[in-house]
């Protein structure tokens, strides 16, 4: 009998399924896309339905292919997109309104009315969060007043809110447990993160029921086992963390000062701050790493919200590609200070900024200007703003030097090359790049007793190529000059 481990890893733009061998190789894999909405500007909205169907199609597809008969999945693992909020009935497991996108900024306004109200700094204390749109509170505050009888029906305890591995452990289970972990719990602005615990007084402020919310467990735990899924009947979730949380541990990066970027849909740098929780004075986030044996571990973070998005869009909105495997050609053949910035503030900008207002734009137009001008600008502006977070984090007194990257846009070296020139760092792409669904995978099997220690999982981790900066410090200089006045200009 072969075992292994599943990672459901429910993405924004795509539900996978992910069968891992013991040793950490990727055995069979299934992955769909799904619709994205938007119903108004500055709007994101996911159909909870399209990510179920897409997460059990996946399952049974992975499954079909790549277990036999006599092979045994020994435990399951959820990471998700975070603080992407759904309300759902108890008794049916329906969702009340569609799920509100973590990139949704409809709340802005009543954002801007508590920090006039001078309330950021105590949620910040507590939270290690900003008073933002991003975060899920308000997501589900807007949802209690705007779907009729929702704030009353959550008062008598008819309705659960839950992030969507929340959602997911709620149908897996057949509606029997209503978890989460402590690091997706840690991106709703209800979560304490030195008691580790929902906070009565931010539930108070955001005036939300405690009775919606999910029990919070550690990352790895018995989370509940599975029911009428097909040959998945039977097998535990032992294995829980928000996407970004999910990828550092997959990178192993278990000891203070080591840092990961993901470069998926938006861009997430984080840095592992060990047992502290540091408050950073640049506008980054202080989060939980993750939380073994009740024990939490600290990250701080820089979020973008727009990475591979801009490549996305570039495809499909402009149609000025027909794959993002078209972007590593065209960009080798352009020079890097060809003069033009793409600045994809499509849903407002976030770290170190905070502007939920800003919108996109392209700066440095002339009529010279064409197609791979634009698509390397779209590339680079990854880039700089990973550089934006180096910055910030330089100036809360931590930069971290080398950079374990991962996602969907590491396979593209240009990228990467250009990553390590514009950070004047060296950059590691790790072999196995599927870093976020391992750390799912990773975390289920410390549970189910798979690996020893975090040690064990350290000696796992292997480079595939390192990109060293080859580029001279005043090139370097002027460019990221160039992307900031952009910025200003927004």
């Amino acid at each position: 009998m072969t075992q292994y481990l599943l990672s459901i890893d429910q993405g924004t733009t795509s539900s996978r399924a992910i069968l891992f061998t013991l040793d950490g190789n990727i055995h069979a894999t299934s992955q769909q896309e799904f619709p994205q909405h938007f119903p108004a500007s500055g709007w994101v909205e996911h159909d909870p339905e399209d990510i179920w169907c897409t997460v059990q199609e996946t399952c049974d597809d992975v499954m079909a292919k790549g277990c036999g008969d006599n092979d045994e999945v020994v435990a399951v693992g959820i990471t998700n997109q975070r603080e992407t909020t759904v309300l759902w009935d108890r008794a049916t497991g329906e969702a009340i309104y569609p799920a509100i996108v973590w990139q949704d900024r409809r709340t802005a306004d009543w954002c801007g009315s508590l920090k006039k109200q001078s309330l950021e700094p105590s949620v910040n204390n507590k939270t290690g969060l900003l008073i933002d749109p991003y975060f899920s509170a308000t997501k589900i505050r807007w949802v209690l007043d705007n779907v009729p009888g929702a704030q009353q029906r959550a008062e008598r305890g008819e309705l659960a809110f839950g992030t969507i591995d929340s959602f997911l452990l709620w149908r897996l289970t057949g509606g029997r447990e209503h978890r989460t972990d402590a690091t997706n719990a840690s991106r709703t602005l209800l979560f304490n993160i030195h008691d580790q615990e929902w906070d009565p007084e931010l539930l108070d402020l955001f005036g939300i029921p405690a009775s919606l919310l999910p029990q919070v467990m550690d990352s790895a735990a018995d989370f509940g086992q599975i029911v009428g899924n097909g040959r998945l009947n039977g097998t535990s979730v032992m294995g829980m963390a928000g996407d970004q949380q999910a990828a550092l541990f997959g990178q192993t990066c278990f000891e203070t000062g080591m840092a990961k970027s993901t470069y998926g849909t938006g861009c997430f740098l984080m840095l592992n701050t060990g047992d502290k929780a540091l408050t950073s004075e640049h506008r980054l986030l202080t989060t939980v790493a993750y939380r073994l044996n009740g024990k939490p571990a600290y990250a701080l973070e820089g979020s973008i919200f727009i990475a591979g998005a801009a490549i996305q869009w570039l495809r499909d909105g402009l149609q000025l590609i027909r794959d993002a495997c078209e972007t590593e050609p065209l960009a080798e053949g352009t020079p890097v200070d060809h003069g033009v910035y793409l600045v994809p503030a499509f849903t407002g900008l976030g770290a170190p900024y905070w502007d939920p207002n800003a919108r996109g734009a392209i700066f440095g137009l002339t009529r010279d200007t064409g197609i791979k001008e634009i698509v390397t600008a779209g590339l680079q502006s990854v880039c700089y703003q990973t550089k934006d977070l180096q910055k910030a984090m330089e100036k809360d007194g931590i930069r971290p030097i080398t950079l374990r990257v991962d996602g969907g846009m590491v396979a593209n070296n240009w990228v990467l090359q250009f990553l390590a020139d514009i950070l004047g760092a060296r950059v590691d792409r790790p072999a196995l790049v599927e870093t976020t669904a391992l750390g799912a995978a990773y975390l289920a099997g410390l549970q189910a007793g798979v690996y020893k220690s975090l040690e064990d999982l350290s000696s796992m981790w292997r480079c595939d190529r390192s990109f060293d900066a080859t580029m001279t410090k005043s090139q370097r200089d002027k460019l990221y000059d160039g992307w900031l006045k952009a910025i200003r200009k927004l």
